[in-house]
């Protein structure tokens, strides 16, 4: 059950980062026009935004009809957005962003993910699960090896095919593969009053912040990476985006590995010595360091804190909530991740066109990353150990 789930949190994964790669070639082949740094920031920033506050409906159905359905439904619904961007929008921008924010449903998979593995392990080995399925992430990193050189070689639709291709047959092998746990907790109240319940909780909103942090920084990086690679390096687009899936493997791994640490010696070391590095190297990169050297250092190590920050998170969550509200609080927090991912590449075009500088937008980051290191060891460290001990 824990490989079908993050085997499905990958395929849509992919499906939602297919944009982030094309971004710089749209731009420099000027396919869809004359393109400014923000247009291609709104452009592979606007799947987040589906993807990010329907987690909070689908996290809420999630609870309660168990992800034996709904990783089969959310699936077979983004082969729609799929197919209409490669048949209809390749030529459009005000196509391209309406097929991207549809997109956008593939995001909600991991509100399906969270709950269905959370249900089948016990407390102490949730940590780990929930990593080893936070790493099905990594889908954006086949997205950025293969979406460039996919269309270079067979044509602007290919990417596109291949991956609704894919989604078709992940939908259909979960249908019959998929079981939820024989345990599970079936919630019997509304929709609407369990949103609102789960809003109230001290861990929801704090989680919310961490991990608008920890993985928002993660979705700002490997939807803008690319665009960042080639104006402030002046890379290639196909090897701006090479580059970008190797922050995203590296984030990889590290989300189960914070998931296990978090197990073993608690979930706050592990996130204050994430932010503690992000802050750091958010400053070095400000600079715009050479990437032969420090720069590239700079990145991965980022990418490193910000992966297992995120399974940090969820460690933590999964440690001092209710099973049957785990689903509704990860939509919630999953929602703040995918909108902290979607507000950085806007400031990040944003100051570029101003300035002709990132500099600003990654001090910025530095800052942020400050204040949840004072948020975690603070507020955060009270809350998980008034939380385990009601648990």
């Amino acid at each position: 059950m824990l490989a079908m789930a993050t085997l499905g949190f990958a395929v849509n994964f992919w499906a939602w980062a297919l944009i982030s790669p094309l971004g710089p070639l749209f731009r420099a082949t000027g396919s869809l026009g004359t393109l400014t740094e923000s247009d291609v920031a709104l452009l592979v920033a606007v799947p987040v935004v589906v993807g990010s506050l329907g987690r909070i409906i689908v996290g809420g159905l999630t609870d309660r009809y168990g992800g034996r359905v709904m990783f089969p439904i959310v699936s077979g619904v983004t082969i729609i957005p799929t197919l209409f961007i490669a048949f209809f929008a390749l030529d459009s921008y005000a196509l391209l962003i309406l097929g991207g924010f549809l997109l956008g449903i593939a995001g909600t998979a991991f509100a399906v993910g969270v709950p269905f593995v959370n249900a089948w392990f016990p407390p102490e080995k949730r940590g780990l699960a929930v990593g080893i399925f936070g790493a099905g992430m990594g889908g954006t990193a086949i997205s950025a090896l293969t979406t460039v050189k996919l269309t270079d070689h067979l044509g602007a639709k290919a990417p596109f095919l291949i991956t609704a291709v894919v989604l078709a047959g992940y939908s259909l092998a979960a249908w019959l593969i998929l079981r939820d746990a024989p345990d599970r907790v079936v919630p019997t109240t509304s929709l609407a009053s369990r949103i609102s319940a789960n809003a109230r909780l001290p861990i929801t909103w704090q989680a919310c912040l961490l991990y608008a942090v920890a993985f928002g920084g993660y979705v700002a990086f490997s939807v803008y990476l690319p665009a960042y690679l080639k104006t402030a390096h002046h890379l290639t687009p196909d090897s701006a985006a090479n580059r970008m899936a190797g922050f995203v493997l590296i984030a990889v791994i590290l989300r189960p590995v914070g998931g296990w640490l978090a197990d073993k010696v608690g979930s706050i070391p592990v996130l204050a010595t994430g932010f503690g590095v992000v802050v750091v190297c958010a400053a070095i990169s400000a600079g715009t360091p050479p990437l032969h050297g420090i720069g590239t250092l700079a990145f991965l190590a980022m990418a490193a804190a910000l992966g297992s920050g995120s399974g940090a998170t969820f460690a933590l969550i999964a440690k001092v909530t209710e099973p049957s509200r785990v689903g509704g609080v990860t939509g919630l927090v999953g929602a703040a991740g995918g909108l902290g991912g979607f507000v950085p590449p806007l400031i990040m075009g944003y100051v570029y066109g101003r300035t002709d500088s990132y500099a600003i937008g990654l001090w910025m980051l530095s800052v942020t990353a400050a204040l949840a290191l004072l948020l975690t060891v603070t507020v955060v460290r009270r809350t998980a150990a008034q939380g385990q001990e009601a648990r």
